[in-house]
């Protein structure tokens, strides 16, 4: 069945990096664009970033601290976070862009000095 393994999330302070590492199984990985999600207490998840083939996009949140990237070749998503704020605290998920369902464990962030 599908799955998602999300990691390397953790603390960090303001202006910090983290890169977070997505494995997923179960599906034809290289068929889809893939996305990165986030969802903070209280509030609505949200796409943070998606990338396709040769293609990438992201929330204007985060354009220009974050960078997403894929290897098809081991079926893994990253998402490398720079610059990071106290706003980008959150549980981080990564999904195929657009579907609702299968969603993994996800990985925490949180953003604080």
């Amino acid at each position: 069945q599908v799955q998602f393994a999300e990691s390397g999330g953790g603390l960090a302070q303001p202006g910090g990096s983290l890169r977070l590492s997505c494995k997923a199984s179960g599906f034809i990985f290289g068929a889809y664009y893939m996305a990165w999600y986030r969802q903070a207490p209280g509030k609505q998840r949200e796409l943070v970033a998606s990338v396709g083939r040769n293609s990438t996009t992201y929330a204007d949140s985060v354009k220009g601290r974050f960078t997403i990237s894929r290897d098809n070749a081991k079926n893994l998503v990253y998402l490398q976070m720079n610059n990071l704020k106290p706003e980008d605290t959150a549980q981080y998920y990564c999904n195929r862009r657009g579907y609702n369902s299968d969603w993994g464990q996800g990985t925490q962030v949180t953003v604080s000095s």
